[in-house]
C-alpha cells in the first residue's frame, strides 16, 4: 500500500464531513438578486460549489493515464468531498467525457454540479488525425469546430451520451478565442457565428431548464469581455489568466465588467498547468515547454518567499486565484490520487498573513488583488 493510499483513507474518512462542513460549497444554486448592480439579468445561475476538479489530465493531454488510474483518481475526489467537475469533448477527443462518465452516472445526478463544452464536435473515422492533437489518447476522433445553434444542441446531446448522464448544469463555449489556431477561420468571424447561433441557443437551453448556466471558457481575454457585453452569459470559465504568476489584466480590465454585468467565473490553470508546481511547462499548446525566462525567475523568487513563511507555494497559488469576489469556484487538475488529495488539502491549509503582505511589499503580487483570509 502506498503512501498517497494511506493519506486517501484518511481524507476519505472524513469526505462526507469535509462536505457538509462547507469548505467546497457556497451559496445557492443562483445568487439574490438584491446582490446585483445595474447592467446585467439578475438571478444568473452560480455554481453552488466551491471547488472542482479539471478534466485536461484525464483526457491524457500530458502523459498517458491508464483507465485504473483514472478511476482512482475520480474516486479519490469524490471520496474527499469534490462535488464539482468539469470535464470538454476535447480532452483527449472524447476520453476524458467517457471517463467522468462511467465514474459518475453511478453517482445522484443531484449531488454534483458538471460541467462541459460546446463548440467541438467529434466525428469518429479510421483515418483520423486525433494524434496530431492528443499524441497519449486512443481516440478515433476528429474535431469539427461548430458554434451554430444545431451544433451546440448537438454537443451537448453528444456528451450526455458519451457520458450517460441526464443533464449539464453549465456549458461552457470552447476555445471561441484568439490563441485557438485550429479554428477555420478568424476568432471574430467564429465569434459571430456564436452570436448568432450558440448563445442564444444557450439562453434559450437554460429558459428549457436544459442547462442552468452558461459562458464561455478560454484562455484569453478578448472573448470574455466580447460576451459579457454582447450577450447573456452566467458564468464564464476564465482560463491561464488569473494566476501567482499571472493576473494584473484580469484584475484591470476584465473583473470590472463582470461585476458590472453581474457575471461570475470559474476560475482554472491556477497553476498554469503545472508550472507553479514544478511541471516543465507553462500554460498548454505544442510549444509550452517554451517558457520566458521572467515566469521562471518570478517562480523561484516566489519559492524563496514561501519558504522564508514556511508556505507551500502551490497551496499559496491555489488559494489565490479563488479569493476574488468574482470568482465563484475553483477547478484544478489531478492525475493520481494524490494530487487530488494535495489539492484537497490545500484548500484546507492556512497561509501566514504575512506571507501575503511580502508579496506585495516586494511588489510580485498587485496591491490590489484580492488575498485569502485565514478561515
Amino acid at each position: 500500500m502506498t503512501t498517497s493510499r494511506r493519506d486517501f483513507l484518511g481524507i476519505a474518512a472524513a469526505g462526507s464531513a469535509v462536505a457538509a462542513s462547507g469548505v467546497f460549497s457556497g451559496g445557492t444554486s443562483a445568487a439574490p438578486a438584491d446582490m446585483f448592480q445595474a447592467g446585467g439579468r439578475a438571478g444568473r445561475y452560480v455554481p453552488p460549489i466551491k471547488f472542482g476538479l479539471g478534466g485536461v489530465p484525464l483526457g491524457n493531454e500530458f502523459e498517458v493515464v491508464s483507465d485504473e488510474d483514472a478511476y482512482h483518481t475520480l474516486e479519490a475526489a469524490w471520496n474527499a468531498g469534490v462535488r464539482y467537475y468539469d470535464v470538454a469533448p476535447w480532452y483527449g477527443l472524447g476520453l476524458a467525457e467517457r471517463r467522468y462518465g462511467n465514474f459518475l452516472h453511478n453517482k445522484n445526478r443531484d449531488e454534483y454540479v458538471l460541467s462541459s463544452k460546446v463548440g467541438k464536435l467529434l466525428k469518429a473515422s479510421p483515418h483520423n488525425d486525433a494524434k496530431a492533437n492528443f499524441p497519449f489518447s486512443p481516440s478515433p476522433n476528429n474535431v469539427i469546430f461548430d458554434y451554430t445553434a444545431d451544433g451546440v444542441r448537438r454537443s451537448i446531446e453528444d456528451s450526455l451520451q458519451r457520458m450517460g448522464v441526464s443533464r449539464l448544469d453549465i456549458a461552457f463555449v470552447h476555445d471561441l478565442s484568439p490563441d485557438n489556431k485550429l479554428l477555420p477561420t478568424s476568432w471574430q468571424e467564429q465569434f459571430e457565428i456564436a452570436l448568432e447561433g450558440a448563445f442564444p441557443t444557450l439562453s434559450k437551453m437554460r429558459e428549457e431548464g436544459i442547462i442552468k448556466g452558461w459562458g464561455i471558457g478560454v484562455n484569453a481575454p478578448e472573448p470574455i469581455l466580447r460576451v459579457m457585453q454582447e450577450a447573456d452569459p452566467d458564468v464564464c470559465l476564465l482560463a491561464s489568466q488569473y494566476s501567482l504568476i499571472d493576473h494584473a489584466n484580469a484584475l484591470k480590465n476584465i473583473f470590472p465588467v463582470a461585476r458590472q454585468r453581474n457575471v461570475k467565473f470559474v476560475i482554472g490553470t491556477a497553476l498554469n498547468a503545472g508550472f507553479i508546481s514544478g511541471s516543465p511547462r507553462y500554460n498548454y499548446g505544442k510549444t509550452s515547454w517554451n517558457i520566458p525566462h521572467q515566469y521562471i525567475a518570478k517562480r523561484e523568487r516566489l519559492r524563496a518567499v514561501a519558504a522564508q513563511f514556511g508556505a507551500d507555494l502551490r497551496t499559496a497559488a491555489l488559494q489565490f486565484s479563488a479569493a476574488p469576489d468574482v470568482a465563484a469556484a475553483l477547478i484544478v487538475g489531478a492525475h493520481t490520487e494524490a494530487q487530488v488529495l494535495a489539492n484537497v488539502s490545500s484548500m484546507q491549509a492556512t497561509i501566514p498573513p504575512e506571507f501575503w503582505a511580502e508579496l506585495k511589499r516586494q511588489n510580485f503580487i498587485e496591491q490590489n488583488a484580492p488575498t485569502p483570509t485565514a478561515a
